[in-house]
């Protein structure tokens, strides 16, 4: 993973290069999605960046989202019942771990996906653009609590 700092510096150079302003309140957006490793929803990310900024609308939030997501700074993981989470250290296709109990999301080391990849697209033809991986269970936190109840 790419060092937060470095990665903050990295999205302020593309809005800089698009002529886009770096305002105090997207700068905090673009630092707490730099710094988290644990996929934030727009919720979390609004109720950190109100410490600071108070007066920041739900709005600017999701607007800065919409707009790094479209610079491809950002990666949307999209989910119909517990809302959107957001990667801001990996803005681009990569697998999930993705508990059902918490909702907590990490991303694997899975040096076969390359291999994967390759594979489909020699097997089938496709011109593979982009992807999603997701697996879902439940944490060894929730484990440990005796969450992980048959369903």
């Amino acid at each position: 993973m790419t060092h937060p700092e470095h990665r903050l510096q990295e999205m302020v150079q593309r809005l800089k290069k698009k002529g886009l302003r770096i305002t105090p309140q997207r700068l905090a957006v673009l630092g707490i999605l730099a710094r988290s490793a644990d996929h934030p929803g727009v919720d979390r990310i609004y109720e950190q960046v109100k410490t600071d900024f108070p007066t920041t609308s739900l709005a600017t939030v999701y607007k800065t989202l919409v707009l790094m997501k479209e610079l491809g700074e950002v990666l949307e993981i999209e989910f119909s019942d517990t809302g959107n989470r957001y990667d801001g250290n990996k803005p681009y296709p990569h697998p999930h771990l993705i508990c059902t109990e918490c909702h907590k999301i990490i991303d694997p080391d899975l040096d076969t996906l390359a291999h994967m990849t390759r594979e489909l697209t020699r097997d089938t033809g496709f011109k593979i653009v982009s992807h999603r991986l997701d697996f879902f269970g439940i944490c060894p936190e929730c484990q440990k609590k005796g969450v992980a109840s048959e369903k």
